[in-house]
């Protein structure tokens, strides 16, 4: 709290309290979509409240509640559904800032659209995608490790700069 007294933090202050500067493009908008589900009534802060229930969804959320949270981050033009190319940026982007390369962003977007997309009209609803993951523990463990905040929550708990072995920090 002393770095913010006024309990409200800024996209800007986000990124250097986790060490996120000199990120590349799709990597910067991965990061501001992240930090704009968090922002949850939109004011451009992040303030104390929404802070917490950012780390408790992280940390003790429900499954469900987290797979509606990771549906807001692929849905990147939130128009409520998620298409081919928003997953396999947002895939790519993911992948970059962590380092996880389970399969190719190309392997898991056609992955996902194989097994989840019910009507195969080529997009997912928030239904088919929180279905298709609970009954897919596979993808479900890919989309889960894709997220894993345990780094950020380091960094926050620490109050220091994040390791460089992997989390959010840029690959080169």
């Amino acid at each position: 709290m002393r770095e913010y007294p006024s309990g409200l933090q800024t996209l800007h202050e986000f990124k250097t309290l986790l060490g996120l500067q000199g990120l590349n493009q799709k990597a910067n908008q991965h990061v501001d979509q992240v930090y704009n589900t968090f922002d949850m009534n939109k004011d451009g802060f992040i303030d104390f409240l929404e802070f917490i229930a950012a780390v408790n969804l992280v940390v003790r959320g429900k499954m469900q509640q987290k797979l509606k949270w990771y549906f807001k981050l692929y849905d990147a033009d939130g128009n409520g559904s998620i298409d081919k190319k928003e997953l396999l940026n947002i895939f790519m982007t993911v992948q970059n800032l962590s380092g996880q390369q389970t399969l190719s962003p190309e392997e898991f977007t056609n992955l996902v659209f194989q097994k989840i997309d019910i009507n195969h009209d080529g997009e997912l609803t928030l239904e088919e995608f929180i279905n298709g993951m609970e009954k897919d523990q596979k993808l479900l463990e890919i989309v889960s490790k894709s997220f894993d905040f345990s780094n950020v929550l380091k960094v926050i708990c620490n109050g220091k700069q994040p390791d460089t072995g992997g989390g959010f920090l840029p690959t080169t």
